[in-house]
């Protein structure tokens, strides 16, 4: 009779699971992932952003180490500089500095040469919206949606699908138990090299004037690895538009 009430019982088990798998929508998770990060109110304070920190890049020949700067502006304007000692392999020190003013992008680069910022680099710059590209991505033309649950490290993941509106797609993993951004998957090409897989593994989170903001941040793709560490984050800082911008010549 138990084992006969446990079969009867079997399907309706099942059913329950697939229930709960799909209970979470694209705009539950995403609200739970606002909150998380600190609310609405608290993102929507923050106008402007400069972080500080080190940057080590793995090589054939050992790491490399240097220092980062990040600027950011509501909604979209952008500038990393980056600074890497490599006298180690007589090449002095890099400069790499890319700058993009909400609709136009250059990079100031040492190594490969300055240039105009263009196709997938150019419309991802387009489409990343500060503080976070959830807040309002209808608003953008952004659509989004839930591809599953896959594992980051040791942790159950959901998985978004996000489309903007030109330019290539990305999957962000969001963390099924704190809704923290943990990875970000996305292939540009590049103009020098093809095709490239950029994976982001942030972690470290960290409060930031009530913003969780994270600390350390991997970035792998086919040829290197790049490790953030943030030593400093200020927010609402008055940032000269002309450093969005190309340098005058």
């Amino acid at each position: 009779m138990l084992n006969q009430l446990r079969r009867g019982l079997a399907p309706l088990a099942v059913l329950l699971c697939a229930a709960a798998v799909h209970a979470q929508t694209v705009d539950e998770i995403i609200e739970k992932n606002i909150a998380a990060t600190g609310g609405r109110a608290a993102l929507e304070k923050v106008a402007s952003r400069v972080t500080t920190g080190t940057i080590t890049v793995s090589t054939p020949g050992g790491d490399i180490t240097g220092s980062i700067e990040v600027y950011n502006k509501a909604p979209n304007k952008a500038r990393t500089l980056i600074q890497i000692d490599a006298s180690q392999f007589n090449l002095g020190k890099i400069v790499q500095d890319q700058r993009f003013n909400g609709t136009a992008g250059y990079a100031i680069d040492s190594l490969n040469g300055n240039r105009e910022m263009t196709g997938d680099q150019l419309e991802l710059a387009k489409a990343s919206t500060f503080p976070t590209p959830l807040l309002r991505y209808k608003e953008r033309g952004i659509k989004i949606e839930l591809a599953g649950r896959e594992k980051v490290g040791e942790r159950d993941a959901y998985v978004l699908r996000i489309a903007p509106p030109a330019g290539p797609p990305a999957r962000m993993f969001i963390d099924a138990d704190t809704y923290l951004v943990v990875k970000t998957v996305v292939t540009v090409n590049a103009p020098q090299v093809g095709d490239v897989e950029q994976t982001q593994l942030v972690s470290d989170y960290r409060d930031v004037n009530g913003v969780k903001v994270p600390f350390e941040v991997r970035s792998v793709n086919q040829f290197q690895t790049l490790v953030i560490r943030v030593a400093k984050v200020d927010d609402n800082v008055d940032i000269d538009e002309k450093m969005f911008s190309k340098p005058a010549e």
